[in-house]
């Protein structure tokens, strides 16, 4: 297995997750957001044969208003009305692929990406979307919490990423 940048080469076809606007925005928008440099949309790809599409993720540059944040993380940031973050707006796991991690994997490989790129862009944390309470409780299990008044958004702090990374 490996995470690459979607690409022309693969088979966004045949993915199904089991949510229809997941799938939707594989097979239709995923790579026009790509190309308009709107989100950029990675791929969990299978290396041993065909290079199916297990499941995939989105990152895209966010902003988080201050007072979203919960109160102890917000009191350590600098007062600006907006801060800088990075956004998984998207993460599904093909239906036949289920129960093997692959979320997990998924959402670490975002989490480092986005770690990663902080030497080049600021950010103080991942912001995810969860569409249902299913979805927030596999973030919550990955330390997440949920944005005041908004339990569909819910943010990790970069230093708490990097912490987790940093000897990785």
């Amino acid at each position: 297995m490996k995470v690459e940048p979607l690409g022309p080469s693969h088979n966004r076809a045949a993915f199904h997750c089991g949510v229809a606007e997941l799938d939707q925005y594989l097979h239709h928008q995923a790579s026009q957001d790509a190309k308009r440099k709107v989100a950029a949309p990675f791929v969990m790809i299978d290396t041993s044969g065909a290079g199916v599409i297990l499941g995939y993720y989105t990152l895209s540059a966010y902003a988080v208003r201050l007072q979203e944040l919960p109160e102890p993380l917000a009191r350590k940031l600098p007062r600006y009305p907006l801060l800088p973050a990075t956004l998984v707006g998207r993460l599904a796991v093909g239906s036949e692929h289920r129960g093997r991690n692959l979320g997990r994997l998924l959402l670490m490989d975002a989490l480092h990406r986005s770690w990663r790129n902080t030497a080049e862009i600021g950010s103080i944390g991942v912001v995810v979307e969860a569409y249902d309470e299913s979805a927030r409780a596999f973030y919550r299990r990955h330390e997440f919490t949920s944005l005041l008044d908004r339990p569909d958004k819910l943010f990790l702090s970069m230093r708490t990423i990097e912490k987790a990374f940093r000897n990785f």
